[in-house]
């Protein structure tokens, strides 16, 4: 089969490495892009996530780039360090037949070991903004040379609190260099960049890709918050489906669900970012072959699994964008296979189920919770189709023959000895399940009367430590005792609550900051880690935090 690619007028080496990696016909956003980097025009394509864009930009950086001169030709900025390594391993594949070199350089890493590699001139860096400005300012990095700048899902790089630091990086590459700019949407900042920082750009915009439901059975379940694991296990057991993957929102969500159905006894493995490459690598090889039945994953993490014989996809936790929605549970029914999405929600998600149905144009059907009554059925049911083929297996086999003999002199009877085997097999079926609330469950209290009515409740136990907010929207309002006179930067607090207090960036949400103090939203399951003693600096001055009652617009 003739590669498509060649349409475009590539080179050979890249055409070859395409072809090795069975590559063989160009996205939309890859078909409308590459002819106008190559030509050397400025760029704002509005995509998607899964649309292509890696190869859209990278191909013609690669074919254009100074292949004779060591020192770094292109600067890519991804938001992520997930997306930072997924992009190097994409243009890696890239550059197999040719003299070039990339690194990835993010937050989180050793220095050494990042310097190690810069030290080695790559001709192409990948990373974040935040690091990449740190090995600026060390002198670790020249951009003198740099001739191809990408900006990779800047509109997420504006969520995480970027901004200042794009515009530090876009004033020290130099002016005349090319510039390819890929967002979902396009903020105020985005068309900023496009007058100020580009050149005369041209722009793209590919659809997102419409998804084909007629071969996925679309259910949801409804229960309270806290039954959601125990949900989990019911549907397992029920349905008894061979390959799974889970989706939830966070690193720390896959990380403690893991744990948990692992001690129920399920072959599961997780899959984030902050694993390394050599055990995702593991992960993924125990899941294709079978050894793991379930992969658990956050949606970055999952970016390039490709296998055909998923049976369903759970959402654990239900996505915040639609576009992710349409991508985990496009990974069922594939190569004309039916199969079956599973999404978990509470009485709050109720909208958000709509707005996905509306997105799809299709319908979740919601399905009553199996009862532990169905379970066992459904567990009998194949207990007497396996009994049956292991009759079928051993009419010949006369290996137990004097046990047999033995069983019927003591009884002409043979219920008894049925029932008690059949008891001996079905043990390794039996288990606790716990009750699963649904939302429907338990009625609302109602509201105090008197004096009491209004009195708010206080943000901190009677131990003096922040309380998780009972609300089921997600986030909670810290307020933070640095501000702008103490040049606080959203992303380097972010940064030193990860590394200092081990919470995952995806627990963050908007982060504003006055004067003197800064207001962050943080995931309410993620609240637990500011109860701790230990003492956290920024710019020389030890944080305090406090539970405010505060919307963040």
């Amino acid at each position: 089969m003739n590669n498509e690619f060649e349409l475009l007028n590539l080179s050979k080496e890249i055409i070859d490495a395409l072809n090795k990696e069975n590559i063989l016909i160009p996205t939309p956003i890859q078909k409308e892009s590459i002819p106008l980097l190559k030509e050397g025009h400025d760029l704002i394509g509005g995509a998607q996530t899964g649309t292509g864009k890696t190869f859209a930009y990278s191909i013609p950086l690669i074919e254009n780039i100074d292949k004779t001169n060591r020192f770094v030709k292109a600067l890519i900025l991804c938001p992520t360090r997930e997306l930072s390594l997924q992009v190097k391993n994409e243009i890696d594949k890239l550059l197999s037949n040719l003299k070039l070199s990339s690194c990835a350089i993010y937050g989180g890493e050793s220095y050494v070991i990042q310097n190690k590699r810069l030290k080695a001139k790559p001709d192409i860096i990948i990373g974040t903004p935040g690091r990449i400005i740190d090995q600026l300012n060390k002198g670790n990095i020249d951009f003198s040379n740099v001739s191809y700048l990408v900006l990779d899902e800047a509109d997420e790089m504006l969520k995480m609190g970027f901004e200042e630091d794009l515009e530090t990086i876009l004033n020290k590459v130099p002016s005349n260099r090319q510039t390819a700019l890929f967002s979902a949407t396009l903020p105020p900042f985005i068309k900023k960049v496009a007058t100020k920082y580009m050149n005369n750009p041209l722009s793209i915009q590919i659809e997102a890709k419409q998804l084909t439901v007629d071969a996925i059975d679309q259910q949801v379940y409804y229960c309270k918050k806290d039954s959601k694991r125990d949900l989990v296990v019911r549907l397992l057991d029920f349905y008894e489906f061979k390959h799974i993957m889970i989706f939830c929102n966070t690193k720390a969500m896959v990380d403690e669900l893991l744990v948990f159905l692992q001690n129920e006894g399920y072959k599961v493995e997780g899959l984030h970012g902050d694993l390394k490459q050599a055990l995702r690598d593991r992960v993924m090889q125990q899941f294709r072959s079978g050894s793991v039945d379930i992969l658990l994953c956050t949606d970055v993490a999952a970016r390039g699994i490709d296998i055909d014989d998923i049976d369903c996809v759970i959402n654990y936790d239900i996505p915040n964008e639609n576009e992710l929605y349409v991508h985990r549970i496009g990974r069922t029914a594939r190569a004309g296979r039916s199969g079956t999405s599973i999404t978990l929600s509470t009485s709050r998600g109720q909208s958000r189920i709509k707005d996905l149905e509306k997105y799809t144009n299709s319908t979740m059907t919601p399905h009553e919770i199996p009862s532990i009554e169905k379970i066992k059925e459904n567990h009998q049911k194949k207990l007497y189709f396996s009994i049956k083929e292991a009759i079928e297996n051993n009419k010949d086999n006369t290996d137990f023959d004097k046990m047999i003999m033995k069983f019927s002199k003591e009884s002409n009877d043979p219920i008894p000895l049925l029932r008690g085997l059949i008891a001996m097999a079905f043990e390794k079926y039996k288990k606790d399940y716990p009750e699963v609330l649904t939302i429907h469950s338990k009625p609302k209290k109602e509201e105090s009367k008197g004096r009491n009515k209004n009195k708010k409740e206080s943000p901190r136990g009677k131990d003096g430590r922040l309380k998780r907010d009972k609300k089921e929207s997600g986030f909670s309002v810290l307020e933070v005792n640095l501000g702008e006179a103490d040049k606080i930067k959203p992303n380097l607090l972010v940064n030193t609550l990860h590394d200092e207090l081990k919470i995952h960036r995806e627990h963050f949400g908007k982060i504003k900051t006055d004067k003197t103090r800064t207001y962050f939203e943080v995931n309410s399951e993620a609240l637990r880690f500011f109860n701790t003693d230990k003492k956290v600096k920024l710019n020389n001055k030890t944080l305090s935090f406090r539970l405010v009652d505060k919307k963040l617009r």
